[in-house]
């Protein structure tokens, strides 16, 4: 028998992917849910590091807003380096729906390292908003400085963003905010 050769037409669009980094233990509800949902309405995917605070909450109010095109991202730490196919506590949020788990434990304070997400959180991003955080979402805006990745940190002061010394946009401003974002997606 020969192969048989099928005709049909695949229509996908890639979508900008969103990274949203901020607090891993405060939600920080109202600028998260603003963002969440917003960007499920422009027809981008979310990323997150896939665990609670802030990664959730933008999850959640991504994920509620129906139809959307998007779906959400989470690229998930393991445990131990020797154990990458366990997940660390609390990760993937339930929000996350494509789990993009890896072998990488380091977060926190040692985000910059080698063996840390955050470089394929800023990495697989079209850009990064940065939301209120400690050392961790601190480390996600110097990777995006450093990987030339477009990031602006919706926040009100820089001290918002606990050990963030990285020269970033800040803006407190959300119709700006949503005009930068317009713009990188516009042109990625």
């Amino acid at each position: 028998m020969g192969r048989q050769s099928y005709s049909h037409e695949v229509i996908a669009k890639r979508l900008p992917v969103v990274g949203v980094m901020g607090s891993g233990s405060r939600p920080h509800r109202e600028r998260s849910q603003r963002v969440g949902k917003w960007l499920a309405r422009q027809g981008v995917h979310l990323l997150t590091g896939g665990g609670s605070g802030v990664m959730a909450e933008v999850s959640r109010a991504f994920c509620e807003v129906q139809p959307r095109e998007g779906c959400v991202i989470g690229v998930i730490p393991c445990i131990d380096a020797n154990q990458p196919r366990i997940p660390k506590h609390g990760y993937p949020n339930p929000w996350v729906e494509i789990p993009v788990f890896t072998h990488l434990p380091v977060s926190g304070p040692a985000g910059t390292e080698l063996l840390s997400r955050n470089h394929i959180n800023v990495l697989m991003s079209t850009l990064v908003i940065a939301l209120p955080g400690s050392e961790g979402t601190a480390s996600e805006v110097e990777l995006a400085v450093r990987y030339e990745t477009p990031v602006i940190a919706y926040i009100d002061s820089p001290d918002q963003i606990q050990g963030l010394a990285t020269p970033v946009r800040i803006e407190p401003d959300w119709e700006r905010l949503k005009q930068f974002v317009l713009s990188v997606i516009a042109d990625p």
